[in-house]
C-alpha cells in the first residue's frame, strides 16, 4: 500500500484514504483492484449475468435521445395528454344517468364515502343538463360539449375508470405515474426513457402549461423521478419567448458568445473525464447541446401565423374563451407533426388551478370551463384525423376522478375515485365505442373496470412498448411505470382495434 507525501500531516498521522481509495474510485475500479483479482472476477461474472439478462429481456431504454424502437411495432408514435385537472364530473358530461335524475333528492341506499364536509346528507342530486346522442354510433354526452360530440365516431369513451385516491395530488400521480406516492417519473418521462424523439432539434416530452400560471400539482405533474432528468417535461410557453432562457437577457456580441459556449464545453469535457459516470451531468450537458438546437428550430415551428385563417377559426384562437386552450391545442399538433413523442397540455386556469373542483357551485362552473376545452379538444381531433395523423397519434383526455352522485352543500359534488369517465382517439383505439358502465347513479364502476395502471399498460402498448419489461434499475429494484406484479396491470384488448400483441 503506498501513500503520496501530501497524505500526511506535519505530525506524520495519515490525514487522507490512500489514493487508491479516492473519493473519484468507482465500484468497478474498486472490485477489480482488491482481493488479488477476485473483485474483477466476480465483477465480470456479474456483468455476464447483467447482460444476459438484457438479452433474455430485450430492454428498452437509453440515456439520449435517439429515436429507438419498441418491443414490436406500435400503432402509435406519440401521445397528447389533455389534462383536466379536478376531476371532471362525469354524471353531468359523460354518463347519463336516468335513475339519478327521477330519485334526486332522495337518499342514496348505501353510505357513499366522501371527501370534504358537506354531503353528511347523502341525498342524490340529478344533472341539471341533458344528454343528446352524438355520431352514428349514437354516443351519449352532454349538451355542454357538443364540439366533443360532433367527433363521436373518433372517440373511444370509458366510462369505467377507478382511481385508488380521493385527493388530487395521489389521484394525478395515480393517472400518470401508475402509483400515487411522489417522486416517481410520470408517462411522459417513461416514454421518452423508452422512445428518445422522432426530432433532435426538439425534446421528446413537451408541456404546454397556461401562460398564467400552474394547475394543481405545478412542476410535478411532469418530472421525470429517477430516470435520468433528460427526460423531464421540457416547458414551451405560449406566450412570449417559446422557451424559458433561451436567449440571453442582454446582447452580446458574436464572438463573445462564441468564447462563452466554448469556454462551457471545454469546461463540461473536463468534468466528464473526472466523473464518467455522472448521469446528472451528462443529461445537463445534453440539455444545453438541445437548447442551442432549439434556439435555431423551435420559435419558428411554434410561431402560428404560418397557420391558415381557417385552422386558427378551427382551434377558436378567434375567441377570448377558447384561444388559450385552444393555442395549446393547435400548438400540441404542430409538435407531434414534428416528431415530438409525448405533449401534454394542462387545462386553463381561468376557472381555478383546478377548474373541474366543483365543490358548490357545479352548473355555473361547467357553464364556464367547458366552452374553454369543448371546441379545442374536437378541432385537434379533426385537425389531426384531416391530416392523416391521428392513426398515429393518441389524444388522452382526462382528469384525476370523477364526482359523486349526491349534492356537496346543494350545488356541487365531492371526489369520486370509484368512477370516472375518459376520452381516448386515434393510435389504434376503438372509435365510436363505449367502454365499461357504472352502477344507476354513476357511484361506481361495476363492469368492465379499467385501473390506471391498466390504461397506461394499453397505452404503452399502442407505442410498441410491452409494460412487463421497460424497467429502470433504481434502488436495488428494477422499477416499472406499471409495477403489475403489485398492480395487476394489464393490456385492456378491449379498447383497441386489433388484438393485442403477445410477446
Amino acid at each position: 500500500m503506498t501513500f503520496c507525501a501530501r497524505d500526511f500531516s506535519a505530525s506524520g498521522a495519515v490525514k487522507r484514504e490512500p489514493t487508491w481509495l479516492g473519493p473519484g474510485l468507482s465500484r468497478r475500479a474498486f472490485l477489480e483492484r482488491t482481493a488479488m483479482g477476485f473483485g474483477s472476477l466476480a465483477l465480470s461474472h456479474l456483468l455476464a449475468r447483467e447482460l444476459a439478462a438484457a438479452d433474455e429481456n430485450d430492454a428498452l431504454g437509453g440515456s439520449d435521445l435517439t429515436p429507438r424502437t419498441g418491443h414490436f411495432p406500435g400503432r402509435a408514435k406519440s401521445v397528447i395528454l389533455l389534462m383536466q385537472n379536478g376531476g371532471p364530473s362525469q354524471v353531468d358530461l359523460f354518463d347519463p344517468k336516468p335513475e339519478l335524475n327521477k330519485r334526486s333528492g332522495q337518499k342514496h341506499p348505501q353510505k357513499v364515502e366522501s371527501f370534504q364536509p358537506g354531503s353528511q346528507a347523502n341525498l342524490l342530486m340529478g344533472s341539471p343538463f341533458k344528454f343528446h346522442r352524438h355520431g352514428q354510433c349514437g354516443m351519449e354526452l352532454s349538451e355542454l360539449l357538443p364540439h366533443i360530440g360532433s367527433v363521436a365516431d373518433d372517440l373511444c369513451l370509458v366510462r369505467s375508470m377507478v382511481g385508488d385516491n380521493n385527493n388530487h395530488p395521489q389521484g394525478l400521480r395515480c393517472l400518470t405515474t401508475g402509483k400515487i406516492f411522489p417522486g416517481r417519473p410520470t408517462f411522459g418521462a417513461w416514454v421518452s426513457y423508452a422512445l428518445g424523439t422522432l426530432n433532435q432539434d426538439l425534446p421528446a416530452y413537451v408541456v404546454l402549461r397556461d401562460p398564467d400560471g400552474y394547475n394543481n400539482g405545478g412542476t410535478t405533474l411532469w418530472e421525470n423521478g429517477w430516470l435520468p432528468a433528460l427526460f423531464r417535461g421540457t416547458e414551451i410557453q405560449t406566450r412570449g419567448a417559446a422557451v424559458l432562457d433561451l436567449h440571453a437577457s442582454r446582447q452580446m456580441p458574436p464572438e463573445v458568445e462564441r468564447n462563452d459556449l466554448a469556454l462551457l464545453t471545454q469546461l463540461n469535457e473536463d468534468r466528464r473525464e473526472l466523473y464518467p459516470r455522472d448521469g446528472d451531468l451528462e443529461a445537463r450537458i445534453k440539455s444545453y447541446e438541445l437548447a442551442a438546437r432549439m434556439q435555431l428550430h423551435a420559435e419558428g415551428l411554434l410561431d402560428l401565423s404560418q397557420e391558415t385563417s381557417a385552422t386558427r377559426k378551427l382551434y377558436g384562437l378567434d375567441k377570448p374563451a377558447t384561444a388559450n386552450f385552444g393555442t395549446r391545442c393547435l400548438m400540441a399538433r404542430r409538435l407531434v407533426e414534428e416528431g415530438v413523442r409525448f405533449v401534454q397540455v394542462t387545462a386553463p386556469i381561468a376557472s381555478g388551478t383546478m377548474p373541474w373542483d366543483h365543490h358548490n357551485e357545479l352548473a355555473s362552473g361547467l357553464r364556464k370551463v367547458c366552452p374553454q376545452v369543448d371546441q379545442p379538444t374536437a378541432a385537434l381531433i379533426a385537425d389531426l384525423k384531416q391530416r392523416g395523423l391521428l392513426e398515429s397519434t393518441i389524444v388522452w383526455w382526462a382528469g384525476e376522478f370523477g364526482r359523486l352522485p349526491i349534492t356537496q352543500g346543494g350545488t356541487g359534488r365531492d371526489h369520486n375515485r370509484y368512477a370516472f369517465s375518459l376520452l381516448l382517439a386515434g393510435g389504434g383505439f376503438r372509435s365510436g365505442y363505449v367502454h365499461g358502465a357504472t352502477d344507476e347513479f354513476g357511484y361506481k364502476a361495476v363492469e368492465k373496470i379499467v385501473t390506471c395502471p391498466s390504461l397506461l399498460a394499453t397505452l404503452m402498448h399502442q407505442l410498441g412498448i410491452d409494460h412487463n419489461r421497460l424497467t429502470y434499475p433504481h434502488q436495488g429494484r428494477d422499477e416499472a411505470l406499471t409495477d403489475p406484479a403489485v398492480t395487476g396491470a394489464r393490456v385492456v384488448g378491449e379498447l383497441l382495434t386489433h388484438t393485442p400483441v403477445v410477446v
